[in-house]
């Protein structure tokens, strides 16, 4: 008998037969004797109606009542899947993010979790119940109701898994596993049988969406055995492991997003501290900072070295971070500060950079030969990242999807994947 937290995402519950369908999955794995946890997310297209009678009401809500909102779109689901439970002849209890309870920190709308007490769960598995979770929520020291942010039932499921130590945590989903991108964009891409954990937190933070990026640091903290499966589609999904000894591709995928804004400081006074003066209210406003290029500015009127500054942040930040950067900006003396939306971010990814030269050289000449001009570029063993303008964006994933032929099967290696290894 295994202990297993799975999870269920919005296009997997968007209805009352998709719920009765998962019901009769679940209890298969309730009649093999396994213990079953399921975390939820609101029904698809949920969180969205309920966003927009906010917007109605109000253009900019206060956070806190945002939370209250959001969060009873995930007790709809729990209640009707543990009605369907129970009507299928399988024992089931709800749970809200504060019945059981989920505890973690005050940021409204991006919480993060900093303890469960899983004594709850513990006792209605032990009463024969498959506990039925609501994800994305929690609560706060203080009492108050949190959300995680969007994604944040993945990152509820593996924080259960972890803290239950189950056997495996499992996220259904409309798709059969990690692809090396996105199949409506390069219709030969490939699922991955495995992937490493490194590529996957990469993969996820790069605007790779099966996973949510707390998810992915959350199982490869723990050590929870992660594989991300079909809801509709039997088949093996994608393990996420530790170590990929199985496949060694030089890259493993390529991810994008659409969603990007950069903004650029002019002119502003080399010295220490200028970073910090830039970036930290920012920081301090929950703005998440992606790529950050430096260096020295062309403006040589000053008697003192100018330094130009160019990061870039999720569009749906851009008004708040440049109002933020203005005022930055003003109290540094800088030259000006400008913005632009409409920019992507795409990024190669796969552990195999470590020990091939020249993937770089590779992609800016594919980039080259389609005549893409390359705004940004970052890069770390695993990872290359480049900003370009979003109209090229489809063109360029497919170039590069060819060029390091990533619709083939890698070559194989005569070795065992290692355990994945509970870690302190």
């Amino acid at each position: 008998m295994a202990l297993i937290v799975q999870k269920y995402g919005g296009s997997s519950v968007g209805s009352v037969d998709k719920i009765k369908r998962i019901a009769q999955k679940i209890k298969g794995y309730r009649d093999n004797g396994d213990d079953v946890v399921v975390v939820v997310s609101a029904m698809g297209g949920e969180t969205d109606r309920l966003t927009g009678l906010a917007a109605e009401l109000d253009g900019r809500p206060i956070p806190r009542e945002m939370d209250v909102l959001l969060s009873t779109g995930e007790q709809v689901t729990i209640a009707l899947l543990t009605m369907a439970l129970r009507h299928a002849g399988v024992e089931a209890q709800s749970f809200t993010g504060w019945q059981i309870p989920i505890v973690s920190d005050d940021a409204h709308s991006k919480a993060r979790i900093e303890q469960i007490e899983p004594d709850n769960l513990r006792t209605a598995l032990d009463d024969g119940n498959v506990a039925v979770v609501a994800g994305f929520q929690g609560i706060t020291a203080d009492g108050q109701i949190s959300t995680l942010g969007r994604g944040g039932s993945d990152t509820t499921a593996v924080a259960l898994a972890a803290a239950l130590k189950a056997d495996e945590c499992q996220i259904y989903t409309d798709v059969d596993g990690v692809y090396t991108t996105d199949p409506r964009v390069v219709s030969n891409a490939r699922r991955l049988n495995t992937i490493t954990f490194e590529e996957m937190l990469e993969m996820a933070s790069l605007g790779s969406k099966v996973l949510q990026i707390r998810a992915v640091e959350f199982a490869g903290k723990y050590g929870v055995p992660l594989r991300v499966l079909s809801t509709f589609d039997d088949g093996p999904g994608t393990l996420i492991t530790l170590e990929n000894q199985v496949e060694e591709p030089i890259i493993s995928g390529i991810a994008f997003t659409k969603d990007e804004a950069q903004l650029t400081v002019l002119g502003v006074p080399d010295r220490p501290g200028i970073a910090y003066a830039l970036l930290g209210p920012i920081g301090e406003n929950n703005i998440e900072v992606d790529m950050i290029l430096q260096n020295v500015s062309g403006d040589s009127s000053s008697d003192y070295t100018l330094t130009d500054f160019t990061f870039t942040v999720h569009t749906r930040d851009f008004d708040a971070a440049k109002e933020l950067l203005d005022k930055a900006a003003r109290e540094l003396g800088a030259r000006e500060v400008s913005g632009q939306s409409g920019i992507a971010k795409v990024s190669l990814v796969g552990v195999g950079m470590r020990s091939h030269a020249n993937v770089a050289a590779r992609m800016f000449k594919v980039l080259s030969d389609e005549n893409i001009n390359i705004r940004m570029i970052s890069t770390t063993e695993i990872k290359i990242s480049i900003v370009i303008e979003t109209k090229y964006l489809e063109l360029a994933v497919r170039a590069l999807h060819d060029e390091f032929e990533l619709d083939a099967e890698p070559k194989k290696v005569e070795s065992e994947l290692t355990p994945t290894a509970e870690q302190d």
